[in-house]
């Protein structure tokens, strides 16, 4: 069945549905949920207090910490629990641009690829004052490092690159890009939502000082995430009114969310290599059959530097002229789960400022589908979404050429 533009039509029926949009939220590991499930009763207590009940919820919050913070190399006291990845980029970008600014550092760099939780907030606070740069990418969504050293000043505070991009996949040169960047004094983040937990992340090995991560994109809890902060680092706070998260963010910490969290690192960093091996052969897989089937097939990213469970394509306009922002609900009607780009920005008639920022055409880039594998993938997922994208294809294809 083919759903018009002006008209959606929801069939309810029996129909084996297959979940393709882990980058948008991934579901919670019964392992995880088992976590949650015994901490104990009495562990209710506010971890600030001093009481017995206090401390039995003070020695959970701790284990928590350690266990996120040594699964990526950092130390307990440079993590600090958040919300989710949102406030952990407001936070690292905000934070440090307000601390700097009073040493005379007001210039900020990131890229045209980045998530809006750092895009936005360096909007926001370039019209509170800040110079910003916001450098361009190639085709392959990676920035240029030499447009890089071009860009830092004795007045750059701060350098925000994405480490694995939400919507390509892409992998960028973290190490490369804070080895330039601390060369002329700036600090460096990198939001490493996709990938932590995907791929080996490790602090010390990329040279940054702060990262953003969060549990819901690893098969943990929504609502809790985490900002890495190197020690020593000088971060204004986001918020006022207590000495919680060792004064850095106050408000009273949700125990059960910081222990599923830290059991969903656990999880994660125990089966990454297996894992990432067995995603990486469906999308493979899936590129290959999709590359064959349907004409005008473009795939957005990094052709070997990218994440092992992301599958951007894109249908060239020229060659297969169809409605792109219909792709995603007729692929759902077909029972397939999948994304256009980013879930934050989901339902805007604007197209993707990445696929944008790649070189893609307004109307190529609306016509995107964007597969990513998860856990709970089997390799004839492959199969059912290649054959869900060509027929549907199809049929917007004799759609939009009829007269």
């Amino acid at each position: 069945m083919f759903v018009s533009g002006t008209e959606i039509v929801y069939i309810f029926c029996a129909m084996q549905r297959v979940y393709l949009d882990h980058t948008a939220t991934t579901p919670l590991d019964p392992l995880v949920r088992e976590a949650m499930q015994n901490v104990p009763p009495d562990a209710f207590g506010n971890p600030s207090s001093a009481h017995w009940y206090g401390r039995q919820a003070r020695a959970l919050l701790e284990s928590a910490h350690a266990t996120i913070a040594a699964s990526i190399g950092a130390l307990p006291a440079e993590i600090i629990l958040t919300s989710g990845g949102t406030e952990s980029d407001n936070h690292a970008v905000r934070g440090t641009f307000t601390a700097a600014r009073a040493a005379g550092r007001d210039h900020l760099i990131t890229t045209a690829a980045e998530h809006h939780a750092v895009l936005d907030t360096c909007r926001a606070l370039q019209s509170e004052g800040a110079a910003l740069t916001i450098l361009p990418v190639d085709s392959h969504g990676r920035i240029r490092l030499g447009d890089l050293a071009e860009a830092l000043t004795d007045r750059t505070a701060l350098v925000s690159v994405i480490h694995g991009n939400n919507e390509i996949g892409s992998i960028a040169p973290i190490k490369a890009i804070a080895e330039i960047a601390h060369g002329h004094g700036a600090l460096v983040h990198t939001d490493a939502v996709q990938t932590v937990g995907k791929i080996p992340v490790s602090v010390a090995e990329l040279g940054i000082d702060l990262m953003t991560f969060t549990a819901h994109k690893l098969y943990g809890p929504k609502g809790i995430g985490a900002l890495y902060v190197r020690r020593g680092i000088a971060l204004k706070n986001l918020l006022e009114g207590g000495g919680q998260e060792r004064g850095r963010r106050p408000g009273t910490e949700n125990i059960q969310l910081a222990v599923g969290f830290a059991a969903a690192m656990e999880i994660a960093s125990a089966g990454m290599s297996k894992e990432s091996t067995r995603l990486a052969s469906f999308r493979d897989a899936l590129q290959r059959i999709l590359l064959e089937r349907i004409r005008g097939i473009v795939v957005n990213g990094h052709p070997s530097e990218r994440l092992p469970h992301i599958l951007s394509i894109s249908i060239d306009q020229a060659v297969t002229p169809l409605e792109g922002e219909l792709l995603v609900p007729n692929m759902d009607l077909e029972g397939i789960a999948v994304s256009s780009g980013s879930a934050c920005t989901s339902g805007s008639e604007q197209p993707s400022h990445v696929l944008l920022a790649l070189g893609r055409d307004r109307e190529t880039a609306r016509a995107t589908v964007r597969f990513s594998f998860g856990r709970m993938n089997l390799p004839e997922d492959v199969d059912r979404a290649a054959a869900a994208l060509r027929d549907v294809v199809g049929r917007m294809t004799r759609k939009a050429s009829s007269p």
